[in-house]
């Protein structure tokens, strides 16, 4: 099969009942998207395919020969961070670590899909969706955090929008958990 992960070509021969999470992260090396669910409920395992997101603990790699995959590892480099990346050093939008991939493919996507006008469950305006809080934690709720970085994670995403911290006083993470 021909694949084209973080703009490099990889022809590999796999199972075809094999995800795109574990030829990723067991025959191609590129670990930093983890395994934590392994059913779509957690989001760690989030990439981009044609720059949408997908948890790719859920779909087989078979499925996507031909698209262009981004994993954490196609972002950025060390000393050259995307800019979300940095916004989550920057914002402390981790802890322990282990979501952060997920978290920052995912928030990728949903910028993305903002810029393009989609709206989401909370969108007022269907015309003009704006990166608010609860905007940013109703996209963001497929990608949990077990450590509960929700308003680091929240401030790092408005801050990549160009958008500021947001209000303290704002009850931020409860949609997210809930």
């Amino acid at each position: 099969m021909h694949f084209t992960i973080n703009g490099q070509s990889h022809d590999i021969e796999v199972d075809v009942r094999t995800s795109l999470l574990d030829l990723c992260r067991e025959h191609l090396g590129l670990t930093g998207s983890k395994k934590g669910c392994d059913h779509g409920q957690c989001g760690a395992c989030t990439m981009l395919v044609n720059g949408r997101r997908v948890n790719s603990c859920l779909t087989l790699a078979v499925m996507h020969q031909n698209d262009e995959i981004t994993t954490i590892e196609g972002l950025g480099q060390p000393g050259n961070l995307h800019p979300l990346q940095d916004a989550f050093v920057r914002h402390d939008g981790f802890q322990c670590g282990y979501c952060t991939p997920g978290q920052i493919c995912s928030a990728v996507g949903m910028m993305d899909e903002v810029k393009k006008g989609w709206p989401s469950h909370v969108t007022g305006d269907l015309g003009a969706a704006e990166l608010t809080v609860e905007e940013i934690s109703e996209r963001m709720s497929g990608n949990l955090c077990r450590c509960a970085a929700y308003p680091n994670i929240v401030d790092a995403i408005r801050d990549a929008a160009g958008l500021g911290d947001r209000n303290p006083n704002e009850d931020v993470g409860k949609e997210v958990a809930a």
